[in-house]
């Protein structure tokens, strides 16, 4: 998420403790159905150190393919081609990755994502013209601040 001079991933107070409490919720058979529509928990290795990540992200369901979008640290370490493995609505499996960084298709994604996820547009400071449509120039600042988009295909 860029910050108001455009760089840097934003994070949110108490990030730490919100994770824990999202991915606790995730596990959570039950709990996980209702909030596991629009959230999903990512197992993800760090590409130099190795180090396992638990992340808990938003995501939005687009024509049989889940669609994130970050310019967190954590999404670099996905990598296309490499499966990562993902909790969704509570049950762990494989997912096949395809990370989008060229600024067309970055913005491509996150249009997608911004029609249905309003907190998002307003997490990353996109805003939305007269007819409802995410703003070009935000979608691009996005992007210039390091906005990847991932898509990932369950197995």
């Amino acid at each position: 998420m860029a910050d108001e001079a455009g760089g840097g991933a934003r994070t949110l107070a108490f990030q730490g403790a919100t994770n824990w409490i999202v991915r606790g919720l995730l596990r959570a058979p039950l709990l996980s159905r209702g909030i596991g529509s629009g959230l999903i928990t990512l197992y993800v290795v760090g590409r130099k150190s190795g180090k396992r990540y638990t992340v808990p992200v938003a995501y939005t369901e687009h024509a049989g393919i889940l669609l994130i979008g970050t310019s967190s640290p954590w999404g670099r370490n996905l990598r296309t081609g490499v499966a990562v493995e993902v909790r969704l609505k509570g049950r762990r499996r494989l997912a096949d990755v395809e990370v989008r960084t060229d600024e067309a298709r970055v913005i491509e994604d996150y249009a997608v994502i911004l029609r249905g996820n309003r907190e998002f547009a307003r997490f990353n400071r996109i805003g939305y013209d007269e007819r409802g449509r995410p703003d070009p120039d935000d979608l691009r600042r996005a992007w210039a601040a390091g906005a990847r988009a991932i898509r990932l295909s369950p197995r």
